[in-house]
């Protein structure tokens, strides 16, 4: 076969998963337009395919961290909180700017893609790859100083100290991130999140068995289980740039280019954008661990919260992925020149997400009693986490709303004007609601966790749903056709 061939025949599928509604409007049925379950069936044929590989993807990718947290859960109390704590306060804060710093190749490589500027992706990723590692490096004193900042936090001295030693062993999956973000995203733009899925169950059979040889053979403890979340990381940022750079994108990787050199610094204002967007939103979540360590027997408190957290973030993958499926559908719709097929995107990843929401809503409200038997025998632990399975549900439920809205928003490139709606929301109302019921009306974790989510999340997901539903479709694919335009000239 030709080169040109080729590149024809790699062209034809991708065309067909643009999701180009109008014109298949009129070539179908003779110029009849689609009803509504029909055109709701065939949007959906084109989303599932990236949803499901990155259900998958993710889900393996946390049940990582959720299996070195029940091997630490299993050697103590004081284990368990220290992991908790690396995980979701310090390796939180870090993995929430770095995803959302890397969410502007969603806007930018999800656009390229829809308006066929194939070879421009390989570019962005690249620029992603500097811009990212220059930040990791910036980083490094949240990692080596974690135990002063987390005693000045009020966390306990025992908890804090260990938690310091355990992140110091956590670097080189810092820096991975750098890598594998961008790399993630790089993929899914052009739809080809199956193979994310499947270099991430290798890392994930990787980790089980590094898990067991670390901290059940060599006995290794706590530190044990802190190295081997480095080995199954940077197991699928190596499989992922293999297959990138080796044969696997012909049309948006030609190379590494002296090009990505240029427009950097426009481009870290665009990554700047979105990591704040994102890392608003990701360490409300982490502050309130950090706030639950100042209450009273702390330690039982972060180990309940932590297994809620931790149960919640395994079922948040499946709204990420949708989150994720939505950005690229909304991205690719517009770049496209396509409004109405990113607005009824849109209509399709929320209907859906709704529906799986409310039945994990119903799954944790009948199994309340047994969920955190997964992570600790504790009697005490056990006890407070049954107490807050109902906020775990109404979270789940809230959670399969507000992604997928943020996912329109990356895919639409509007995470300046929302950074300022997560700033006003989270941290003007949710935070000092949760404040205000957990010590001044002394509820405690119950009233911190429910003050900040629905004073916060609540509100942030209703202004996101009123700002989608007077969006302006058409306006918005002539401005994602002129950032393509602009981002194909920076230099």
């Amino acid at each position: 076969m030709s080169k040109d061939g080729a590149v024809e025949e790699f062209k034809a599928p991708l065309l067909k998963n643009s999701g180009d509604i109008v014109k298949q409007e009129k070539e179908d049925d003779d110029g009849q337009e689609y009803k509504f379950p029909r055109k709701f069936w065939i949007e959906s044929k084109k989303l599932w395919p990236i949803v499901g590989p990155a259900i998958f993807s993710r889900l393996t990718s946390f049940s990582m961290i959720v299996i070195t947290q029940a091997f630490a859960g299993h050697l103590g109390d004081l284990e368990l909180a220290a992991i908790a704590i690396s995980h979701n306060v310090i390796l939180g804060f870090d993995l929430g700017l770095l995803l959302g710093m890397a969410s502007a190749l969603e806007t930018l490589c999800g656009q390229a893609y829809g308006a066929k500027k194939y070879h421009m992706l390989g570019v962005y990723m690249q620029r992603s790859w500097i811009v990212l590692f220059v930040c990791c490096i910036l980083l490094l004193p949240l990692y080596i100083f974690a135990s002063p900042m987390l005693k000045l936090l009020g966390q306990p001295h025992d908890v804090a100290e260990l938690s310091g030693v355990v992140t110091m062993y956590m670097i080189p999956l810092h820096f991975g991130f750098a890598f594998q973000f961008p790399l993630q995203r790089f993929l899914q733009s052009q739809l080809k999140n199956a193979v994310i899925a499947w270099v991430s169950l290798v890392g994930l059979v990787v980790h089980v068995f590094v898990s067991w040889l670390l901290v059940s053979r060599f006995q290794l403890g706590v530190i044990g289980t802190a190295m081997t979340l480095n080995f199954s990381w940077w197991i699928i940022v190596f499989g992922c740039f293999g297959y990138s750079v080796f044969g696997g994108c012909p049309l948006t990787w030609k190379g590494f280019s002296v090009e990505a050199f240029s427009g950097l610094w426009e481009f870290t204002k665009l990554s700047a954008a979105s990591g704040v967007m994102l890392c608003l939103e990701n360490w409300y979540y982490r502050i309130l661990i950090l706030m639950t360590g100042n209450l009273k027997n702390a330690e039982i408190a972060v180990d309940a919260l932590s297994i809620c957290m931790t149960i919640n973030g395994w079922e948040m993958m499946i709204p990420l992925a949708f989150f994720a499926a939505t950005g690229v559908r909304v991205a690719n719709e517009l770049g496209a020149g396509n409004g109405k097929g990113a607005k009824f995107a849109t209509t399709v990843s929320v209907t859906t997400s709704v529906i799986i929401g409310f039945f994990f809503w119903i799954l944790i409200l009948l199994f309340n009693n047994q969920l955190g038997w997964i992570f600790t025998s504790s009697p005490p632990v056990l006890t407070a986490v049954n107490k807050l399975s109902v906020l775990l549900a109404f979270t789940v439920l809230l959670n399969s709303v507000q992604p997928i809205l943020s996912g329109v928003a990356v895919g639409s490139g509007w995470q300046k004007y929302v950074a300022y709606i997560n700033l006003g929301c989270y941290y003007l109302i949710g935070a000092p609601l949760g404040f205000l019921m957990g010590w001044f009306f002394d509820l405690g974790v119950m009233g911190i966790w429910a003050g900040m989510i629905f004073g916060g999340t609540a509100i942030q997901t209703l202004i996101l749903a009123i700002i989608v539903l007077r969006c302006d479709w058409d306006k918005e694919a002539e401005i994602a056709s002129m950032r393509v335009q602009k981002w194909s000239e920076v230099k």
